[in-house]
This record gives C-alpha cells, sequence and structure tokens, in this order.
C-alpha cells in the first residue's frame, strides 16, 4: 500500500512537459476502429405498416379463401356508373360487328335490370379485354344528326351518343330511339331548332326530363310513363326551339297522341 501510494503522489506531482514525455515515449495512440452505421429508409410509418399488412393478408389467402373473396365481391349492389360501363362496352362490342343487335338488345336490358355485380359480369365476359377497359368507347361518346333545308329521318338500329346534338333549321327531323343503341343508362340530347320541326321517339319506360327553352316555339312531351319501369333510361333534353316545335312521344310515334294529349289536360 504504501509504494501505490508513491506513485499516486509523484502522478500527481508531474508536470504537463513530463506527462507529454512519457506519452511520446509509449508510442501514438491506437487507430479507432472504424464505426459502420446502417439507415433503413422507410416512407411515413402508417403507409408502410399498411403495405405490410395488406402483404401478409394476400399471402394467407389460399386459393378456397381467395375463391369466397371473389364471390363476395360479386354479390355487391351494382351502382348506376356500373351499369352505364358495362351498356358502354355492349355499345361498343355491337359497333365493331361483336355483337348481333338480338344479342345486344337482350343484353343490354339485362344490364338495365341487374342489381349485383354478380349480374353484370356475365355479359360481358365474353368480350375482348379491350373492349373490358373502354379504350374504344369515345366513338359513342358525342353523336350528331341535322335536318338544313331538309327532312332526316333517323330511325331502327343505330348508335346513339351520350351526347348526341340533334339540329332542325328549316327543315323537319324525326328521330327514333326506341330501337337505337344507348350507351349508357343516361344520354343528353343538345336540341337546336329554329324554323324546323323535331319529333322525338323514346322508349316507353324512359324518363324525359325537358330543360330546355323556346322561344315562339312549342315543346310537348307525349304518352305516360309505366310506373313499372323504374329502371328505365333517362333522356334528358338541353338546348333551344326558336319558331319550332318540339314533340317527344313515348314508346311510338302517333300523330293522334297530341289530340289524346290535349284532352288529357282538359
Amino acid at each position: 500500500m504504501t509504494i501505490l501510494r508513491k506513485l499516486r503522489q509523484a502522478a500527481r506531482d508531474r508536470t504537463p512537459a513530463e506527462a507529454w514525455s512519457v506519452r511520446d515515449r509509449a508510442g501514438p495512440d491506437p487507430v479507432p476502429a472504424p464505426h459502420f452505421t446502417r439507415h433503413i429508409a422507410f416512407g411515413p410509418a402508417g403507409r408502410y405498416d399498411e403495405a405490410m399488412a395488406d402483404a401478409r393478408y394476400h399471402r394467407s389467402l389460399s386459393p378456397d379463401s381467395q375463391a369466397a373473396h371473389d364471390g363476395a365481391r360479386l354479390e355487391l349492389r351494382a351502382s348506376d356508373a356500373d351499369r352505364d360501363h358495362t351498356a358502354a362496352v355492349l355499345a361498343n362490342a355491337l359497333a365493331t360487328g361483336r355483337l348481333t343487335t338480338t344479342e345486344h338488345a337482350e343484353r343490354l336490358d339485362a344490364a338495365y335490370t341487374a342489381t349485383t355485380l354478380g349480374e353484370l359480369a356475365p355479359l360481358t365476359r365474353d368480350l375482348p379485354a379491350d373492349d373490358a377497359t373502354g379504350t374504344g368507347l369515345g366513338a359513342v361518346d358525342r353523336a350528331e344528326v341535322a335536318a338544313r333545308f331538309s327532312k332526316v329521318i333517323r330511325s331502327g338500329r343505330w348508335v346513339a351518343g351520350r351526347r348526341t346534338r340533334l339540329t332542325a333549321h328549316f327543315g323537319a327531323l324525326i328521330v327514333n330511339l326506341a330501337d337505337a343503341v344507348l350507351p349508357g343508362r343516361e344520354i343528353t340530347l343538345e336540341i337546336d331548332a329554329f324554323c324546323g320541326k323535331l319529333i322525338l321517339t323514346v322508349p316507353a319506360g324512359a324518363h324525359v326530363i325537358d330543360e330546355g327553352g323556346a322561344l315562339f316555339a312549342k315543346r310537348a312531351v307525349y304518352g305516360r310513363q309505366d310506373p313499372g319501369t323504374a329502371d328505365g333510361p333517362v333522356i334528358r333534353l338541353v338546348g333551344d326551339a326558336r319558331f319550332s316545335k318540339v314533340a317527344v312521344h313515348r314508346g311510338h310515334y302517333d300523330p293522334g297522341d297530341a289530340w289524346q294529349h290535349w284532352r288529357q289536360q282538359r
């Protein structure tokens, strides 16, 4: 213990110069070992946890559970947008010759009355993928039928646009939508009538919404809607009629409908 105390006392009494000389004799300081830091970058914690949870969920799905998941999705109720997309795909298939007019009419009726996604899926199952993705649907977005100083009749199986412009200038335009191919549940008709006559026939179960204007003109919708056709197409009329006559008939055009309509209003 006496020797240890003497060593401690000698260390305390040593001057700074003597301390540095002792350090020099001991040799240079050892080189410190390199220090490595590993950085792991993640996105927001919530997004990362959600992605990991989804990945674990999909890996845990067996073929039987995946089939059950798909079956549950087909039981979901269809929206108007789902029906419109199916109707547009069917219209494009008819325009390209993949469906006959009879097949298209049957599938379109089924699309309008479908209540679940499972009822819509078989209607486009046998159509190519490009039709299902809607790459060729631009042709049915807009259409135009015009009569200028003439009489034009558009009837039978023809493809109407989601927005169709009807022009009658100093002429007569007769348009029949009862047998036409409608690209969706709702279409808009832009009316531009000046010193002309426009006769429009719509399906019997159609909902007609007339939002247009008239200046020294007559606009009338004839025929009553069938109460049992709540899922019928919606025909929206916009535009103006000036010094003209615009008549809309449900189901079929009968010149006597105007007289019957007048008697019903009495």
